[in-house]
């Protein structure tokens, strides 16, 4: 397909992200309790925690040393550097201000099977699968901007009992999701060029949006015996 095909491709993944499933919607509308937003935070700490490993299965593939000069920066992003804390430590900060602390989320003992296997079998597959194909998977980050303007703007409004200072990594992700996206997707389209190349990255970003569907999926069902519905 023509380039313009291979990336109207990629971009009609959005409509598989989750930004439509049924607990996002609820979660920007305002509806979750204050146990299932904890439950969120905590478990999607495991997706977070494991962001750079996934990043750094890419980077020990790639044997393009301009990709991994410019994909490297990711895993400073999340890890953070001397001085400079990274989204790992600023999803803590938000657990923090959701009333969990920091040992009972690093310690993992909220995350929920379905979580684990979904987030083990993303870093698996940036693993196992040829690097340009993991890089396409990241490709989800695409959609990412315009959900995480929503997502702090629900939060900020819908959630006046969270600490604003908390919300500090999805203002980061509305600066860095963009960037990454440009990179990500120059990668992609460069290196795919045959049939066969371009529809396994499309499956890649299929297979991401699963993933994070997934996620939500084993969230939804672990938090709905909250005592409160999740809708009115």
């Amino acid at each position: 397909m023509t380039a313009e095909g291979f990336v109207a491709a990629l971009r009609a993944q959005s409509q598989r992200y989750h930004d439509q499933h049924p607990f996002h919607v609820a979660m920007n509308e305002g509806h979750l309790s204050r146990r299932q937003l904890q439950g969120w935070v905590a478990n999607r700490f495991y997706y977070q925690e494991n962001l750079p490993r996934k990043d750094a299965a890419i980077l020990s593939n790639c044997p393009d040393r301009e990709v991994r000069r410019r994909w490297i920066r990711r895993i400073l992003d999340h890890d953070g550097t001397e001085g400079e804390q990274g989204g790992i430590e600023a999803w803590l900060r938000l657990a923090e201000a959701v009333g969990l602390t920091r040992e009972e989320v690093r310690d993992e003992r909220h995350v929920v099977p379905g979580v684990r296997f979904a987030v083990d079998a993303y870093v698996n597959f940036a693993r196992t699968r040829p690097w340009v194909e993991a890089v396409a998977s990241s490709l989800t980050e695409l959609f990412a901007p315009d959900l995480m303007t929503e997502r702090l703007a629900a939060f900020e409004s819908r959630y006046p009992w969270i600490d604003s200072a908390g919300l500090t990594y999805f203002r980061a992700r509305l600066r860095q999701a963009p960037r990454d996206a440009e990179h990500a997707l120059q990668v992609v389209i460069e290196h795919c060029r045959t049939v066969d190349e371009q529809q396994h990255a499309v499956a890649a970003l299929s297979f991401k949006c699963d993933v994070l569907w997934s996620v939500l999926d084993a969230i939804d069902r672990a938090y709905a015996d909250s005592g409160e519905p999740r809708r009115p």
